[in-house]
């Protein structure tokens, strides 16, 4: 009995290795293709646990695992060139699935690195097509969008050769060189110049019809001032007369006294002037007596001011 243990052991052992060997698992996110001396047996995308002929080592079965997932591959600094001459650097990325594990067997070996690699090329001339066909502002602009999807058309055929479905393309950057960055900055600055200068030409013909407007109106207001003022004083001229007129007519020796005051306070009064008259001059009647008499005495005339 003891001699059968090591037989038994053996035979046990050969027996896992025969059903390990017998199986294999598909997770959700894989798809595995199964092949015999090189040959595509069949495809399995469901996840669960699958059997196969053992003995791959020996040429049997064997278990080539694929990715069931989206997938993403990026294009960076891609120097595309517009319509007009211009040059643009695009970044670009890429995301597609695995949809054909057969034809992505048969076509690169079931080889990520390898379709990607086909495909970064398809898709660099698939940009440069679309930017040739448009202008400088397109890129810039909501046609961008349209520009995407056009290049998403262009690169199906080529995806759909390899196994492979384009979910999406995305134009992630698009930057001016360096050269047309310059060109772009001076023509954008020379345009905002001019119109600055338009806006300042603007104002100041603005300025000058406000200015012209307003001169106008002080001109009309100073004069329709002075014509008014002019109507108020002689207004005033007349309503004095007329006062001073009246007051003569109902007392008129008040009114030569009032006046000869008035004059004394405008010749005598802080004038600093010397006045040289004689003492029986008209103009003192008031101080030889208070009623202006002129006690019968002859009136001279006044002797003229010296300085």
């Amino acid at each position: 009995m003891s001699n059968r243990l090591p037989i038994i052991g053996i035979i046990a052992v050969f027996i896992v290795f025969l059903v390990y060997s017998s199986i294999f698992v598909v997770n959700e996110r894989q798809q595995a293709i199964v092949l015999r001396f090189g040959e595509i047996v069949k495809v399995e995308k469901e996840p669960g646990l699958y059997f196969k002929l053992p003995f791959a080592f020996a040429g049997a079965d064997s278990v080539q695992l694929i990715e069931d997932r989206i997938l993403r591959f990026d294009l960076e600094d891609i120097r595309v060139q517009v319509s007009g001459g211009k040059f643009y650097v695009v970044d670009a990325f890429v995301t597609y699935r695995i949809d054909e594990p057969r034809v992505f067997r048969q076509t690169v070996s079931g080889s990520v690195l390898l379709a990607e690699q086909r495909l970064r090329t398809r898709l660099d001339a698939a940009l440069r097509r679309v930017y040739g066909q448009r202008g400088f502002e397109a890129a810039l602009s909501e046609e961008r969008g349209e520009m995407m999807r056009e290049v998403a058309t262009q690169l199906r055929p080529d995806a759909i050769s390899l196994g492979m479905a384009i979910k999406d393309v995305r134009i992630r950057r698009t930057d001016l060189t360096a050269e047309v960055s310059q060109q772009t900055f001076d023509r954008m600055k020379a345009e905002r110049l001019a119109e600055a200068e338009r806006l300042r030409a603007r104002g100041r013909e603005a300025a000058q019809r406000i200015k012209a407007r307003a001169d106008r109106q002080v001109v009309e207001i100073i004069a329709e001032a002075r014509r008014e003022s002019e109507i108020l004083r002689g207004e005033g001229e007349a309503e004095r007369n007329r006062v001073f007129a009246d007051a003569f007519s109902r007392d008129p020796e008040f009114f030569e006294f009032y006046r000869s005051m008035s004059a004394y306070v405008q010749a005598l009064v802080n004038t600093g002037t010397t006045m040289v008259l004689s003492p029986d001059s008209e103009f003192f009647r008031y101080f030889r007596d208070a009623t202006g008499a002129d006690g019968g005495s002859e009136r001279k005339r006044d002797v003229a001011p010296a300085q």
